[in-house]
């Protein structure tokens, strides 16, 4: 599987989309804005630059896809507000995410997202927001040297580049499980590692002295693998497909070859200061198996091509998502990260 070539959520903006299913992470975004706005002001504070350049990295496409951006914009007009100026900087915004996502809708979206902030915007103030999408892995450099002011990606990094290698033992499992091998652990471990440090080496390259970088990643809140919160998201994809399979509807084979390429890092793993939240994820107020396949349908259909039906597949998800998970009360924790260039 080449994850940067198939890896994306469901586009465009009907019932299977990530544009209708994506109430997570909206709640992340609103949960950590404190965490950016602090982060935005005393940038601006101490560098106060006429254009400020900011990156949204795995921005994917939908409603979300502006709501962290927005709040970023707002928080710096505020701040000149507060301080008597007459304008507020230019904003160059650069959305980022692989080849495959849905870079359409966002356009489309751009002409009411420009209309909103000229109405949150008042006493003569202009926004002078200008927006670019870039296509491709934040694995890999993404902006010229010491271009940006603020780089922020959400729900992004649990994504590693690829399909850990030498994990054939993983079968039966679509990713790190209770019942997986401890090679299987350890490579999805080192291949996140290795995917993280090249990511903050990149961005190292790319940001200015004094530039600052908010990340948010779903996680786990100690070392335990197999905690509910991780479980919740992917066992019921996974039960599903074995169920299939029993029902003579897929390969075994197939099944168990298909791994996704995520990891759910603990504060232990990633190293650095950060913030553990947890979120309440068993309040009923989405359609888990619909968020479910907004995330994953794209990569199944890579592996499994028309041999599968997808209908059927969530349709299973729901059942055992109904029957099996929903009477727990699950949270997802989030790992944030605060970082400043220093040199």
């Amino acid at each position: 599987m080449e994850v940067a070539k198939v890896l994306h959520m469901n586009g465009g903006i009907g019932e299977a989309s990530y544009a209708k299913n994506s109430l997570i992470t909206k709640k992340v975004i609103l949960m950590t804005k404190s965490i950016r706005d602090e982060a935005i002001t005393a940038l601006y504070r101490s560098l106060s630059p006429e254009t400020m350049c900011i990156a949204d990295l795995g921005c994917s496409s939908g409603p979300n896809t502006f709501l962290a951006i927005s709040g970023l914009i707002k928080t710096i007009y505020e701040e000149c507000k507060s301080n008597g100026q007459k304008q507020s900087p230019e904003f160059h915004v650069f959305l980022n995410d692989l080849p495959g996502n849905d870079f359409n809708t966002i356009f489309r979206s751009l002409p009411a997202f420009y209309e909103d902030l000229r109405k949150q915007m008042r006493d003569g103030f202009d926004p002078n927001c200008f927006i670019t999408g870039v296509a491709g892995s934040f694995y890999t450099r993404l902006f010229p040297s010491k271009s940006l002011h603020f780089v922020h990606s959400s729900y992004g990094l649990q994504w590693i580049s690829q399909v850990p290698d030498g994990i054939e033992d993983n079968k039966g499992n679509i990713y790190v499980s209770r019942t997986s091998p401890p090679t299987v652990v350890k490579a999805y471990y080192e291949q996140y590692e290795r995917d993280f440090v090249t990511f903050l080496k990149y961005r190292s390259k790319e940001l200015v002295k004094g530039g600052r970088m908010i990340l948010t990643m779903l996680g786990r809140k100690n070392e335990d693998l197999y905690s509910k919160g991780c479980y919740y998201v992917l066992e019921p994809l996974a039960m599903a497909l074995k169920e299939l399979v029993a029902m003579g509807l897929t390969e075994e084979e197939k099944v168990n070859s298909f791994n996704i390429p995520i990891y759910n890092p603990s504060p232990a793993e990633v190293k650095v200061q950060e913030m553990i939240t947890p979120q309440d994820c068993s309040n009923g107020e989405y359609n888990a198996a619909h968020c479910l396949r907004a995330v994953t349908e794209p990569l199944l259909v890579s592996h499994f091509g028309t041999e599968l039906n997808m209908d059927q597949v969530f349709n299973k998800c729901r059942e055992i998502i109904v029957n099996c998970m929903a009477k727990e009360k699950t949270t997802f924790t989030n790992v944030i990260i605060s970082m400043t260039k220093r040199n």
